[in-house]
């Protein structure tokens, strides 16, 4: 992540569309190169933390943060690395920089907070000149009038983080990367042990999965993948950009994590049967159930997400109606043989690819989501015949978004029950089996080998059948 390739830029104006001029050098004092990218980290880590904003939108190149669309793919990916690394090691990095200080920032100075944050994840974690990093900030301080007062505070303290980090970084071990809410709900769920190799395997890196439509050992011979107990393949660590890998361009394969695979695994044979999809976009399921020789309603209230799907269903030679509607208002003229509800919810589960996740939800949005969960899932059961399916699932960890909500519906609907998953059926995924037959996967499931990285999506699954 070399600046170098930024010397020859220079601004002597600086405007965002709509936002006024970013605080920058005077006129006809040469910008430093990479600092535009440290101030659109810090800007964005101040939304996620701050404010709750999500990351994913923030760096949308449409409608995203106009300081991070404005920089060029270089800066872009510096920014992206900048941030998650931020966002994975942020307790750490709290704890140092607490250290460092002493005395407590005064509450103004909470955007000096996140420039000293920026500054440390690269100087810590990332392959970035600590005296790049450095400097950077302490130009971002001098140039913010809200900063330029602790400007001096801020060199002392990253130069002397520079020269410590070894010891820093031994000290703060001990301190979990989760935040002490989210632990100690792990931790009454899954015991210690078990939620602090889920918070480890936030610091791993993020795999990246293909559901195949045939021949999962062909295709990990041709990319030098591993095929997962989930059938899914996953690539090496260092894999290259996927549209150029072999079978992209063809429609052979899709990116999905090896978790969010499972549930339309889940269905008896979909061969001719009418399937909806009540949650669809991005597509990844939808293409399994029509893989899988599904006549697929796809269901989503976004536009602009349906074309996102049928865009990626296309790619794969693939096909599914779609229906651009809110499901808790979809009534069907026919019910339908089969249906997956893949519901919207916390997505604590994804961690090991949304850090921000941790910082942006709590658990009073748990309880929301649960129980706009719960509403979805007792419509989803009304557009099922009379001996038909259901697939219930979502990227939480959490009980009260799985286990406990489903089980109230179902006391509520004796037509329905569990058709428990048979742990004899999934070699190697024994352990994410319940002695209810519903899946639950947690990010430290799935251990790392030689060249290919563990971990999967933490997923909650269910298969429900309608008496007949």
């Amino acid at each position: 992540m070399n600046d170098d390739k930024h010397k020859n830029r220079t601004h002597s104006k600086r405007h965002r569309p709509g936002k006024g001029p970013l605080p920058g050098p005077a006129a006809n004092h040469p910008e430093k190169p990479g600092l535009r990218a440290r101030q659109a980290a810090a800007k964005i880590l101040a939304a996620v933390v701050d404010r709750k904003t999500p990351l994913d939108g923030m760096l949308d190149l449409e409608n995203g943060n106009p300081a991070y669309r404005q920089l060029n793919d270089a800066d872009r990916a510096l920014v992206r690395a900048i941030l998650n690394t931020a966002l994975r090691h942020l307790p750490r990095i709290e704890a140092i920089l607490d250290t460092l200080v002493g005395t407590p920032l005064p509450d103004g100075a909470r955007a000096l907070h996140h420039v000293l944050t920026v500054a440390a994840a690269q100087i810590l974690y990332l392959d970035v000149p600590d005296h790049s990093a450095v400097d950077l900030a302490v130009e971002q301080a001098q140039i913010d009038p809200r900063n330029r007062r602790f400007a001096s505070l801020t060199n002392a303290v990253l130069r002397r983080l520079s020269r410590e980090k070894a010891s820093h970084l031994t000290a703060t071990q001990a301190v979990s990367v989760i935040p002490a809410w989210f632990h100690e709900r792990l931790s009454a769920v899954y015991g210690r042990d078990h939620a602090a190799r889920i918070a480890d395997a936030l610091l791993e890196p993020s795999t990246v999965d293909l559901t195949v439509k045939s021949d999962p050992e062909g295709w990990a011979a041709r990319l030098g993948g591993l095929v997962l107990p989930t059938g899914s393949v996953r690539l090496p660590v260092a894999s290259g950009a996927i549209p150029a890998l072999e079978g992209f361009e063809a429609g052979e394969w899709w990116v999905q994590d090896a978790a969010a695979s499972l549930p339309a695994k889940l269905f008896s044979d979909l061969a001719g049967k009418r399937v909806a999809d009540l949650c669809a976009a991005p597509g990844g399921k939808t293409a399994q159930l029509a893989a899988a020789g599904a006549r697929v309603t796809a269901l989503d209230q976004s536009g602009n997400r349906l074309k996102r799907l049928i865009g990626n269903l296309d790619r794969l030679r693939l096909s599914a109606e779609t229906v651009e509607a809110n499901m808790a208002e979809y009534h069907p003229g026919e019910l339908f043989d089969a249906v997956l509800l893949d519901a919207p919810c916390s997505s604590t589960g994804t961690i090991r690819r949304h850090p921000d996740v941790l910082w942006t939800k709590g658990p009073e949005d748990i309880g929301k989501l649960a129980g706009l969960q719960e509403r979805l899932l007792r419509h989803a059961l009304t557009l099922v015949r009379p001996g038909g399916e259901l697939v219930f699932s979502n990227c939480s960890l959490d009980p009260s978004e799985g286990e406990d909500m489903v089980a109230r519906v179902l006391a509520d609907n004796p037509d329905w029950r569990i058709a428990p998953v048979d742990p004899a059926d999934w070699p190697g995924l024994e352990a994410a089996i319940s002695p209810r037959g519903e899946f639950r996967t947690t990010p430290a499931m799935l251990p790392a080998t030689l060249g290919h990285a563990g971990g999967v999506d933490g997923f909650y699954a269910v298969r429900l059948v309608r008496a007949g």
